[in-house]
């Protein structure tokens, strides 16, 4: 049987856009219970010592104050889970810390006492009022601190990706180059900054925890709360209908829930705790600072023979952590012989987490910057030097690609972009005094999958409404738009008859939207539930005596418009209205679950792309402006067109803001990031935005999941610092290795 497909791949309006710009959207932060109290952290002032006293007594005398919890009053946390990605569907603690158990400080802004009032204001006022006294103890908080100190670990990222990777003979690759080059790249830290800080609202009835949480994940924020509590998981419901972004720092789960939950518990009434901008800088993780050395070994014809990779990071004193950004570019060209090596420092930071691209940005900005390196040296067109280099397989594996595409994208993007208009020759294009660049760099994403089973629930009524549920939150993706036309079209339904419900973890379990999963692994369980309902429906009419499809073959069955119907004769048939109204039933439901399939293990998976920039640089000045920016890429099939754009386009603007602006420095006297707000913290605005042009181009896939669908949440991040840098070069002459590029570079 069969369905007219009308919806999936059109730019439909999201659904949820009229909540959103009229305010009738309600964000964690926003949730108002009755006899609410609000809650404030105190974080530590120093980096690394303990605290030898704390004075709260003023604090208690300050009008409205219902609870000062510190080290010496706090329950004690149940349970540490052990850090595990939120994609896995356990529990995903940001890091293995968890706050005011002891008198311990390891990272400024820890937290280390926290205020529960009446009103926010009096929290606020408490707060300030209680005196903490410090044996301070030296500290290491940057990379040149700790750089004697570094080792090399046994596996980073959660223990998912080992911290060694070697395939062939790197030295004899070296030694047989025509050309080598060996470089060094810096990386400053970065921190999370979405519109929506970090909130949750707690509230208990009896021993029955209900929180009210700004994650991507609710199942994540369920098990993680329920493991530090010591609650059954049955015992906590997670609610997040609206989460105003996250880009990772709400992928893990970090303190503050289950700080509110103890908290609400203290005092017997709802609690919030909404972070500080401030406090954003040190409660949810960051991109770590890190230095990357490539050397790369080629032939004459720009073929690579080896490429040697090393990174050096800071992580935290609980956790091995480290972006994966040797992954994608130990893949995304052929060579043959290779090594990847993470080197860790001991830092007195909390542990670093998922930033949008987590390591493929990075790495990919070195290699790429060094890919172009190599065009400049040997004379070959950039885009000439990656296609010579390209591959079909995944070179860590020698598994063919699922799907690949990454030819048309060169070829789109370069067409789109006038590459062929680019005099190769460094400072050769103008425009008054402005040297203009033109730069380009591949662009590439893992395909990731949970290994846990995704489900959804769909049901019809007899009015011939549907919905479809499945607990995942909308965090600005469009996934309740999107997810509405894949059960529309699964159903043979009208998109504005259906309606999709998330965000809440008593509907059907789905794991963390992270890792650019979210579009495949939820279409895929919605796509499964509506198909079994709608399987289960013609069943029914095949069944039943008085149906005009009685004794049909199912498989000559077509849906259309909530109608089935035989596809060689349409006029005979009946709408799923008619069937449950003749049965008496108000509503009928069936239930999807999905996991990867077994093959999916024999194919690489990753989503390819391209990237192209045009860049002004005035040499006088040192002002470097982006006026064009051009991606092509290929994320299998494309769910609805218009939040693909706004997905890729996105990225690729973080992909400026990190090659311009954004960057966070650790005082090393104190232990402080130097900017701790966004007066001081840098981000593109609109002023900052270039003209952007993203092509989409679809691949068939029958590997990643039913709808062949691969997800864009990151991939257009990945290649666009370097294709800016690399226009930079072209510009000025300059290659510079360090991100952000500022203004002192270019002088």
């Amino acid at each position: 049987m069969t369905t007219t497909t009308i919806a999936i791949g059109q730019p439909i309006d999201r659904v949820d856009g009229r909540h959103k710009v009229t305010g009738g959207a309600h964000y964690s932060s926003d949730v108002f219970l009755g006899n609410m109290t609000y809650a404030v952290l105190v974080g530590a002032r120093v980096p690394s010592g303990r605290i030898t006293h704390i004075d709260t007594d003023e604090a208690w005398e300050a009008g409205g104050v219902l609870a000062v919890l510190t080290h010496e009053n706090l329950p004690k946390a149940a349970a540490q889970p052990p850090l595990i990605p939120s994609l896995a569907g356990m529990p995903a603690p940001g890091q293995t810390f968890f706050p005011l158990q002891d008198d311990v400080v390891h990272y400024t802004g820890q937290p280390v006492a926290l205020v529960v009032a009446d009103t926010l204001e009096r929290a606020q006022h408490a707060a300030a009022l209680i005196r903490i006294a410090y044996q301070e103890t030296p500290s290491v908080t940057t990379l040149d601190q700790g750089r004697d100190a570094a080792y090399e670990p046994e596996a980073i990222f959660a223990g998912f990706v080992p911290g060694r990777t070697e395939r062939g003979d790197v030295e004899a690759g070296l030694a047989r180059a025509d050309v080598r080059i060996d470089a060094t790249y810096t990386f400053a830290a970065n921190n999370h900054n979405p519109i929506e800080p970090s909130a949750t609202t707690a509230a208990w009835d009896d021993d029955q925890l209900t929180l009210y949480d700004a994650t991507q994940g609710v199942a994540a924020t369920q098990l993680t709360v329920a493991a530090l509590l010591g609650l059954t998981p049955s015992k906590v419901r997670v609610v997040s209908h609206y989460v105003g972004g996250s880009f990772g720092c709400k992928a893990m789960i970090w303190a503050h829930p289950a700080l509110a939950a103890l908290a609400a518990r203290e005092v017997g009434r709802p609690v919030k705790l909404t972070l500080t901008r401030e406090q954003m800088f040190t409660s949810v993780g960051h991109r770590e600072e890190q230095e990357q050395r490539i050397a790369l070994g080629a032939d004459k014809e720009g073929r690579l023979t080896a490429l040697r990779h090393h990174k050096l990071s800071p992580t935290s004193h609980f956790d091995d952590w480290a972006e994966p950004s040797l992954g994608v570019a130990s893949q995304i060209y052929a060579c043959a012989d290779y090594e990847g090596v993470y080197r860790l420092i001991r830092a007195n930071t909390m542990t670093p987490t998922f930033m949008r691209a987590p390591g493929e940005a990075s790495g990919m900005f070195a290699l790429e910057c060094t890919m172009d390196d190599l065009a400049h040296r040997l004379g070959i067109d950039p885009l000439e030097l990656r296609l010579r280099n390209r591959t079909d397989t995944d070179p860590s594996t020698g598994r063919p690609w699922s799907s690949n595409g990454i030819e048309e994208c060169y070829a789109r993007g370069a067409e789109r972009f006038g590459w062929h208009r680019r005099n190769p020759e460094p400072r050769s294009h103008r425009d008054g005094n402005w040297l203009i660049g033109y730069g380009m760099a591949a662009s590439g994403y893992p395909v990731y999958g949970p290994n846990n089973p995704q489900r959804a629930r769909a049901r019809l009524y007899a009015d011939g409404t549907a919905v479809v549920q499945a607990a995942t939150p909308d965090f600005g993706t469009g996934v309740a738009t999107v997810m509405t036309q894949v059960a529309a079209d699964a159903l043979g339904l009208p998109f504005a008859r259906c309606r999709f419900e998330g965000g809440d973890t008593t509907l059907p379990t789905i794991a963390a939207a992270v890792g650019s999963s979210g579009s495949g692994m939820i279409s895929a369980a919605v796509h499964t539930a509506a198909t079994n309902l709608r399987d289960q429906l013609v069943a029914q009419a095949v069944a039943d005596g008085q149906s005009p499809l009685h004794g049909a073959d199912p498989g000559a069955i077509t849906v259309r418009d909530g109608r089935m119907m035989l596809r060689d004769a349409p006029e005979t048939g009946e709408s799923y209205g008619d069937l449950l109204h003749r049965n008496f039933l108000p509503d009928v439901e069936a239930a999807g679950s999905w996991s990867p399939s077994p093959q999916s293990h024999r194919y690489g998976m990753m989503t390819f792309g391209a990237q192209f920039a045009e860049v002004a640089v005035d040499p006088d000045l040192g002002l470097a402006r982006v006026r064009r920016m051009v991606g092509a890429f290929a994320p299998g099939r494309v769910l609805n067109s218009k939040t693909a754009r706004s997905q890729l386009m996105g990225g690729m603007l973080w992909g400026l803001g990190q090659a311009l602006l954004e960057a966070n420095y650790m005082d090393p006297r104190r232990g402080r990031w130097v900017a701790s707000s966004l007066g001081d913290y840098l981000v593109p605005v609109n002023a900052d935005a270039p003209e952007v042009a993203v092509e989409l181009i679809e691949v068939a896939d029958e590997v990643v999941n039913p709808l062949g669908v691969k997800g864009v949440g990151e991939v257009g991040q990945v290649g666009a610092a370097a294709a800016i840098a690399n226009a930079i070069h072209h510009a000025t002459g300059r290659r510079i290795r360090k991100l952000p590029i500022a203004i002192e570079d270019l002088l």
